[in-house]
C-alpha cells in the first residue's frame, strides 16, 4: 500500500513550544497539504511567538480545541506532549545528537520519556540505538526517515537571503549554544571582535534563542560592515550562505556539516575526525584558514560521518515521515501501553489548565 496517499482527509497537529520549531515542521506541513491532509498548529507556553504564524496557517488556541479537533497524528520537535491529546504522537527531534549529556551523564537525545508512539530517526547512527530502546520498552516504534527540516537545504532551488554575490570574501558563520559550560560566546568574545575588525571574512552570527540577553547585546554591538548579527526562526538560509562554521557543541553544526562544508569547533564535548576542534582562542583563526582549504582527509572524514548521521540528500524526508505515520495509523501495531508518568502529566495539565479526564 502507498501510505503517502493515505494522507488525504487526515488531521495533523504541529505541537510546538519554541520558535525554531516553525522551520522544523513547515516542510512537513507543505507535504501534508500537497497530499490532501489538514494541518493545524498548537503553541504551548510563553517561549513560542504566535506572530511567526503565516496568514494561511491555522492556529488552535486552547487544548480543548485540540481535543475537539481530534488529530490523527501530532508532530513534536520537542521532548513531551500531553497523553490526553487524541491520535498517535510522533517525535521528530529539535536537532541532531551533538553529544550533549544531561546532569546524570546520559545523552539527552536518547532519553525515553514515555510520550511518543513513533520516533522518526535521522540516520543510522541514531536509528540503531532507538531500535534497541524500542525492543527494551516496547511502547513505541522506530522508522528511519531523515529529518524533514532539511528538505529545503537539499533543494537546489532554495536561495539564501544572506548571500552577497558582490562580496568576494569567504563567509564565516558563527553559532553558539546557550549553556554556560558549553557556549563559545563568553570565551571567544575578544577573538571574534578581532575578526570583525580585521575584515578578512564576511561574518554572520546567530545564537540559540535561550542565549542570555547580556551576551546577545554584547555581540550585537560588534556589528559593522564585516559582521552581521542575525536573529531568526529559520537557520537554513544562514547555513546555505556560509563557507565555514565556527561553533561549540550546538547541534546546529551537524546541520551545517551535512552540506559537506567544514566546521571548526571550540571545546566540543564530542570531537571527532569530521571536526577541526581547538581548545585555545589563539588557535581559532588558523583552524578556520585550514578549514577553508578543504584538506582531502578532512573532507573524506566529513563524508563518512554524514553517511551515518543523515544519508538522505534527496529532500524527500517529509514524504518518508508522513508515510511512516500513516502506516502506524492504519496498521495499528500492538505496542505496550505507555507509562502513566503521573507527575509529568499532572504538571502538563497544570501548565495547560486542563482538568477533564
Amino acid at each position: 500500500m502507498d501510505y503517502l496517499t493515505a494522507t488525504k482527509n487526515k488531521k495533523y497537529l504541529m505541537y510546538i513550544s519554541q520558535n525554531y520549531s516553525y522551520a522544523i515542521l513547515r516542510p512537513l506541513q507543505q507535504e501534508i497539504l500537497a497530499q490532501g491532509g489538514e494541518v493545524k498548529w498548537f503553541l504551548e507556553g510563553n517561549e513560542v511567538t504566535s506572530s511567526f504564524l503565516k496568514n494561511n496557517e491555522s492556529h488552535l488556541l486552547t487544548i480543548e480545541e485540540v481535543i475537539r479537533w481530534s488529530p490523527d497524528v501530532s508532530f513534536v520537535p520537542g521532548n513531551v506532549i500531553p497523553p490526553f491529546i487524541p491520535g498517535i504522537k510522533v517525535g521528530l527531534f529539535h536537532g541532531f545528537n551533538s553529544g550533549k549529556r544531561n546532569r546524570k551523564g546520559f545523552e539527552d537525545h536518547f532519553n525515553i520519556r514515555g510520550c511518543f508512539d513513533l520516533y522518526c530517526t535521522q540516520g543510522p547512527n541514531t536509528t540503531s540505538r532507538f531500535e534497541q530502546l524500542s525492543k527494551q520498552y516496547k511502547h513505541f516504534a522506530v522508522k528511519e526517515t531523515g529529518w524533514p527540516t532539511l528538505d529545503p537545504l537539499f533543494n537546489p532551488d532554495t536561495k539564501s537571503i544572506y548571500t552577497q554575490p558582490d562580496d568576494k570574501r569567504k563567509t564565516l558563520l558563527i553559532c553558539s549554544t546557550f549553556s554556560r559550560n558549553l557556549s563559545l560566546a563568553p570565551k571567544l568574545y575578544q577573538t571574534i571582535k578581532t575578526f570583525s575588525e580585521q575584515g578578512k571574512w564576511r561574518i554572520l552570527m546567530q545564537f540559540h534563542p535561550k542565549m542570555p540577553n547580556e551576551l546577545v547585546t554584547k555581540y550585537q554591538a560588534l556589528e559593522n560592515e564585516n559582521l552581521t548579527f542575525i536573529e531568526t526562526d529559520n537557520v537554513l538560509p544562514l547555513l546555505k550562505a556560509a563557507d565555514v562554521m565556527l561553533c561549540d557543541t550546538s547541534s546546529i553544526l551537524l546541520m551545517f556539516i551535512l552540506q559537506r562544508k567544514p566546521v571548526v569547533t571550540f571545546c566540543n564535548q564530542d570531537p571527532g575526525k569530521h571536526l577541526l576542534d581547538v581548545t585555545e582562542p589563539e588557535k581559532v583563526e588558523a583552524a578556520i584558514e585550514l578549514a577553508l582549504s578543504h584538506p582531502a582527509q578532512l573532507m573524506d572524514d566529513i563524508e563518512s560521518f554524514c553517511q551515518q548521521l543523515h544519508p538522505y540528500q534527496d529532500g524527500l524526508s517529509s514524504q518518508r515521515v508522513l508515510a511512516a505515520c500513516n502506516e502506524l495509523v492504519l496498521t495499528n501495531p500492538k505496542l505496550k501501553p505507555k507509562p502513566l508518568n503521573l507527575i509529568r502529566n499532572l504538571k502538563m495539565r497544570k501548565k495547560l489548565n486542563y482538568w477533564r479526564w
